[in-house]
């Protein structure tokens, strides 16, 4: 709605979704008469009477390997607003093979994401998460977020794709953006790129589009529960910034940022399993990415973070009591 408001000229929307009643909580490009309608056609008819200067095409159906290519081509700038990993890999590979920088943002429960990759020789998504993670986290209808997220997510998005267009400031190419809604903390974590992996994505481009959207990314879980960790021996590394309430008393912690982890590793227990976790799982999951692609392999996020474990230490206190 921003970009449309602010005069970008042309305006691609893929959607193969319908409106449903659950969207209109956050989704406020949409209202009670568009339920059962395609989103896609749904947002050109809403953003034309926003501004009637702009073309807009809306593609009513799935992005896939077969036909992203082809639509990527005829933009400038792409805007990744998917709400799962799959659709995300995808979008970074056809984008980096047609040359285009992609705006990223993600949004679970109170905490989002923004980066931009491809810009300019920076990094991609693969440089931030080199492989799809073995377990899919649900989607916000799934799981919940609150509401005004997506409003403030998709405006820093916006923001990024007026600052490439206009050539203003600097763009949040190299570095992830982490929103915490519940503190209105703001914190970023630098990424690099690197060259191998952007060489294999470029590499096949020739077999790219015989490949098929992967509904799932694997099996094996990513999470484990606080009885999982109680029943053998790890190290638990609560990556919350160090000023982050409350803190965990019960066990013992190494606490590492999520910002400086790729440079503390060596604090890491290799002979042990890695639990992490923050506050609410979300940049946990990052850190397990981020240590997989170090090839510290058995690591997993905590369910449900920190207040799992703080309610552990309170029923030890009722215990003791």
């Amino acid at each position: 709605m921003y970009l449309a408001a602010a005069g970008v000229g042309q305006l691609g929307i893929v959607d193969f979704d319908l409106v449903e009643e659950s969207n209109l909580q956050r989704q406020v490009l949409f209202g009670t008469s568009d339920l059962g309608n395609n989103k896609a056609l749904t947002a050109k008819k809403r953003l034309s009477d926003l501004n009637n200067t702009l073309t807009i095409d809306a593609f009513p159906y799935r992005l896939t390997y077969q036909n992203a290519l082809a639509l990527f081509k005829s933009y400038d700038i792409v805007v990744d607003g998917s709400d799962n990993y799959p659709t995300r890999y995808l979008i970074n590979d056809a984008a980096l093979i047609c040359g285009k920088p992609v705006i990223y943002g993600a949004i679970f429960k109170f905490e989002g994401q923004v980066s931009v990759f491809n810009y300019q020789k920076g990094p991609s998504y693969r440089c931030l998460f080199e492989n799809p993670p073995k377990a899919a986290l649900a989607n916000c209808s799934e799981i919940g977020v609150l509401g005004v997220l997506p409003g403030i997510i998709g405006s820093m998005m916006a923001n990024e794709v007026l600052k490439i267009i206009l050539e203003l400031g600097n763009v949040l190419s190299g570095r992830v953006l982490l929103y915490e809604s519940l503190t209105s903390k703001i914190t970023t974590i630098e990424i690099t790129r690197k060259e191998e992996i952007i060489k294999e994505v470029l590499q096949g481009k020739e077999t790219f589009q015989e490949q098929f959207n992967d509904p799932f990314c694997g099996a094996a879980p990513l999470e484990v529960s606080v009885l999982e960790i109680l029943q053998q021996e790890v190290q638990l590394v609560d990556v919350r910034n160090l000023d982050e309430l409350p803190k965990v008393t019960s066990m013992e912690v190494t606490r590492i940022p999520l910002h400086e982890l790729e440079n503390r590793i060596n604090e890491l227990n290799p002979e042990k399993k890695i639990v992490l976790f923050c506050a609410t799982g979300r940049r946990s999951l990052m850190a397990v990415s981020l240590l997989q692609g170090k090839n510290f392999m058995n690591c997993a996020s905590l369910r449900g973070g920190a207040q799992e474990l703080l309610n552990h230490q309170k029923n030890i206190v009722h215990e003791n009591t």
